[in-house]
């Protein structure tokens, strides 16, 4: 399990496509974990990051590969992680220095950044700070590296 139902994609209403959808009141639920257990706090900070953000899941992310929009795709893994495999064509900026090192990619501040983790919580939290920093087309891949596998999405493997 650990799938989620309802996850929406895309960008707010009013600055493009999609909008989030599967809340309630404003505010997803953390759900299930993919095969990990998080700390409460943890689950809490990802949780709020959620509630800020835009998210995709990988069937979406499917078809943005086509869809002529530019495209960039950053995993946001530990280097170990990335090494081991990863979704082709994806830039490696790790969740530890995302803020120093993003602003060394030449991406437009409107520019469609989806970052990926395991399983979406790393990639959240660092697609709030992206979204701070002042990209605006910000999302976060819900279902993150299982989930790619999954989708049976292009991959880097060793």
């Amino acid at each position: 399990g650990g799938e989620r139902e309802g996850v929406g994609g895309g960008r707010k209403e009013g600055r493009g496509k999609g909008r989030k959808e599967g809340r309630e009141g404003g505010r997803k639920e953390p759900g299930p974990v993919m095969g990990k257990t998080h700390s409460p706090r943890f689950l809490a900070s990802v949780d709020a990051a959620r509630a800020l953000i835009e998210e995709c899941d990988s069937a979406q992310r499917r078809g943005m590969m086509d869809d002529g929009d530019q495209l960039i795709v950053v995993d946001v893994r530990e280097a170990h992680e990335y090494a081991a495999g990863h979704l082709e064509g994806a830039v490696h900026i790790g969740k530890g220095v995302l803020e120093r090192d993003i602003e060394k990619q030449d991406w437009d501040d409107d520019a469609r950044i989806v970052l990926y983790c395991g399983g979406g919580f790393r990639s959240a939290l660092a697609a709030k700070s992206v979204q701070e920093m002042g990209w605006t087309n910000v999302l976060s891949l819900w279902g993150g590296w299982r989930g790619i596998q999954a989708e049976g999405l292009p991959l880097w493997q060793p």
